[in-house]
């Protein structure tokens, strides 16, 4: 009987970490909060390390961000 039930525990704790694991997999929320955690430690390192790049870096998306609001703001107006 002792058997039974150990094998009847390994089969549930293998379920539980695969399980586990397709929940990592799936969980779109989650991914996305590491990423952007990731992201911060990221730019927060690069800002220590080379202040030069990352201010031209916050520039460059600045101006990016400032030409698309204004090409979507032209394309509404000339309409």
């Amino acid at each position: 009987m002792t058997g039974t039930n150990s094998s009847t525990e390994h089969a549930r704790l293998e379920l539980v970490s695969t399980l586990n694991a397709i929940e990592d997999k799936l969980n779109v929320p989650r991914k996305v909060s590491r990423a952007v955690s990731q992201g911060k430690v990221e730019a927060a390192r690069l800002q220590r390390q080379n202040p030069a790049a990352f201010f031209s870096g916050v520039a460059a998306v600045a101006v990016v961000a400032g030409t698309a609001v204004w090409a979507i703001t032209r394309a509404i107006v000339v309409r």
